[in-house]
């Protein structure tokens, strides 16, 4: 029994007993970098948390005796060390092959200055008399701040309102929370090479009377795009909201735009009280959208040299009647991450079911394509709804390559239209829809269609030709 008893009590200190504690000046710590880098983070907004991981290679425990950052408190990182917040932290120990994970951010404070800034600091770790370090680099920007400060009642999300008549240019970004509202009677002109970041859900809504007028040029383009700007969300679509377009919002005009990464492009509702186009949408892309690239619903819209590409539901819905007119523009679905695709890049329709289940009927008084290519991965890529109680549904396909198994012999509806040719564009895997040497488009447009540059700029057609190609590129 004594025996046991001792044997017990024993294992039970040998069980307690801890690593032998290095303590001689090789003992140092491993890292899994030597630099953490932030992409560029907005003034007040601060950034994504960054992780590396902190390494005891000896089979010994070791005790880091501090870490902390070299500009301490005027440094603009901010430090966890294993869920532990603080700027300073001390008599660490890390056990023998283990390691601890170690977290950073980064808020820029704001400068005054437009054009980006470099922050930097280290991370210092003392170890056995040692002193490491690894460094932090982030890019800082000040940004013209869009948030909300009025809040409804009602249920209606919180939003600012734009100054009236305000024109943005292109010193620094604009970085958008919850809806920017361009009022009544108000018009927001975007100059050229100006940058607009919207963040998770965020809106630039034209309220009924507004205008939006964006005034991009070739070489210099405006461009909407979330806030997050890390390389992993470079092609992620619906990080932000859309820019909307109400009833009664008028001579909406979008020249020379990329706009990508949200859930929809634009959406221009229903006609408003102006003899113009809502929306004039030229020599833009809008491109990775979770739901559609530009949705109508019974609007009017007017459009060439656009491309609308790889979203994950729609690439163009026309809905609910309207008219439409797009010249020289490509439509392409090759999208192939997450969820797998099932609507048609385009669809048109008139009429709705309203709340009571009846169907209302939408003249779709005009839908024309002239000179355009419709391709996707789909075997069906149109989805043409017309409502069977009656109305007008009246399209167009002049001189366009599509993809569609549907019959195209109504003279009315198609007009010179290829059907199920692939229009050979250079890289659908990065959404560069430009034509190749060997594509079907080359010399297949309508000539009494006259856009007389493409989306690069470049004259239409090309010197060596009398003929345009189809979509918005010309080949050079």
């Amino acid at each position: 029994m004594f025996l046991y008893g001792s044997l017990l009590t024993l294992f039970i200190v040998s069980s307690c007993k801890k690593d032998k504690l290095i303590s001689d000046a090789n003992g140092k710590l491993s890292f899994s970098t030597d630099e953490v880098l932030f992409d560029t983070v907005f003034t007040t907004v601060g950034s994504t948390t960054k992780v590396f991981k902190i390494y005891n290679t000896f089979k010994e425990r070791i005790n880091v005796s501090k870490i902390f950052l070299a500009l301490g408190s005027n440094s603009q990182f901010r430090l966890n060390v294993d869920g532990l917040s603080s700027a300073t932290h001390s008599n660490i120990e890390i056990e023998g092959g283990d390691s601890l994970f170690l977290f950073v951010q980064v808020t820029v404070n704001p400068t005054g200055l437009n054009s980006p800034l470099l922050i930097k600091d280290s991370i210092i770790f003392e170890t056995n008399g040692n002193i490491q370090h690894v460094k932090l680099t982030a890019v800082g920007q000040d940004v013209y701040l869009h948030k909300p400060d009025h809040f409804s009642t009602t249920g209606f999300p919180p939003y600012s309102i734009i100054d009236c008549d305000a024109i943005w240019v292109n010193d620094k970004p604009h970085l958008i929370f919850g809806y920017a509202v361009v009022d009544d009677g108000c018009k927001l002109t975007i100059k050229e090479g100006t940058r607009v970041y919207l963040n998770n859900k965020a809106i630039l809504w034209v309220y009924d009377g507004g205008t939006l007028v964006v005034n991009g040029l070739p070489n210099n383009r405006v461009t909407f795009q979330g806030a997050r700007l890390e390389a992993d969300y470079k092609e992620i679509p619906g990080q932000w909201g859309k820019i909307w377009l109400s009833a009664g919002s008028k001579d909406n005009l979008i020249e020379w735009a990329i706009i990508k990464n949200g859930s929809i492009g634009v959406q221009a509702d229903t006609l408003g009280d102006s003899p113009n186009p809502t929306l004039q949408i030229n020599n833009t892309i809008i491109k990775n959208m979770s739901a559609a690239a530009i949705f109508g619903q019974g609007s009017h819209i007017s459009s060439y040299n656009c491309v609308f590409a790889n979203c994950v539901e729609y690439v163009a819905a026309l809905t609910i009647g309207g008219k439409y007119k797009f010249e020289h523009c490509t439509f392409a679905n090759y999208w192939n991450s997450g969820n797998q695709r099932t609507a048609p890049l385009l669809a048109l329709n008139n009429y709705y079911v309203d709340f009571t289940g009846t169907t209302q009927i939408r003249d779709l008084d005009s839908a024309y394509f002239g000179n355009c290519i419709m391709h996707g991965s789909l075997e069906e890529e149109l989805g043409l709804d017309s409502s069977t109680l009656g109305g007008v549904f009246n399209f167009k396909f002049d001189h366009c390559l599509i993809k569609t198994i549907l019959n195209i012999s109504n003279n009315n509806h198609y007009n010179t239209v290829y059907q199920n040719i692939d229009p050979d564009f250079k890289d659908i895997s990065i959404n560069d829809f430009q034509l190749k040497s060997t594509s079907f488009a080359i010399d297949k447009g309508n000539t009494s269609i006259f856009i007389a540059k493409d989306l690069n700029d470049n004259d239409r057609p090309n010197p060596t030709s009398s003929i345009p190609e189809l979509g918005a590129y010309e080949f050079y």
